[in-house]
């Protein structure tokens, strides 16, 4: 069996854009099957998904209905749709091949057959990237064992980190993947106050966009720092500055490294620690 490591190395990052721009599309479907059948929070948070290490997949937030605990899932090898009940894996429906009117309709029959709100009438309150939105139907691609590395590798290095910043407050919240832009991340306040105007870093992984055609991870301080007083970062990476301005390792960074783990999570450790010293806290 590959360890991890071998997994992220197996493909090229920048060969992943097919698979992750299908699971990117996919995800919606979860996120839609909790904005039915939750209440809306002011951060959106309802809609987000977590990462379970054990089946490598991705699950909505809890929904509960008469003593039942459901959750849709998502892996992404093979690209499988599924609905999780009380912790047992109720049904499967892999995607490949299949359009995503077919996996829509797929779904709501089976939240139908647990007395769940189905999506209908349900709408996304964004735009998707435009390789994102105009797929009309899932294909077989490479690399989808690799995307799936990356999201798992990324979950495990961004939980220690908020865990050994829980002494910070308010502190790191919950890692999280966000379907919007498809990033999983933990957001780490650092003073208590609106959200618009209180400082925090933003620390997470990307599986790719407009800026970077691969997987890379960021530290973003909050509010934005001053392009022209950044100080040197460590290896591996540099400093991102069109758009938005944050630390950022990119997965052709760090996968020479001998060790992939030990040298990302210390990249990120020291460029979280410059963004607390520049914004002051």
């Amino acid at each position: 069996m590959q360890t991890v490591e071998e997994r992220l190395r197996a493909q090229p990052p920048e060969s992943l854009g097919k698979a992750r721009a299908n699971a990117h599309k996919a995800a919606q479907l979860l996120t839609m099957a909790a904005r039915a059948n939750l209440h809306a929070v002011p951060d959106d948070s309802h809609s987000n998904l977590g990462w379970d290490d054990a089946e490598e997949r991705f699950l909505s937030q809890p929904i509960h209905s008469g003593g039942d605990t459901f959750h849709a899932g998502l892996s992404l090898s093979p690209l499988r749709l599924m609905i999780v009940h009380n912790d047992v894996t109720a049904d499967r429906f892999r995607l490949d091949g299949v359009s995503y009117a077919d996996a829509h309709d797929w779904l709501d029959t089976r939240l139908t057959s647990f007395d769940l709100k189905t999506t209908e009438g349900i709408s996304l309150p964004y735009g998707l990237p435009p390789d994102v939105a105009e797929i009309e139907t899932f294909e077989e691609a490479a690399g989808t064992d690799t995307l799936s590395a990356w999201f798992h590798f990324a979950n495990g290095v961004l939980r220690r980190f908020a865990e050994a910043r829980s002494g910070i407050i308010p502190g790191p919240g919950p890692v999280r993947c966000w379907p919007h832009h498809f990033d999983i991340a933990t957001y780490v306040g650092l003073e208590e106050g609106d959200f618009e105007t209180a400082r925090g870093i933003g620390v997470g992984m990307s599986p790719g966009d407009d800026s970077y055609g691969q997987p890379y991870f960021y530290i973003n301080p909050w509010p934005h720092l001053d392009r022209e007083s950044l100080p040197p970062l460590p290896a591996p990476g540099h400093w991102h500055s069109e758009g938005f301005v944050g630390a950022i390792s990119t997965a052709g960074e760090v996968l020479p490294l001998s060790d992939i783990e030990a040298g990302l999570s210390n990249f990120v450790e020291e460029a979280f620690a410059i963004g607390q010293r520049k914004l002051g806290v």
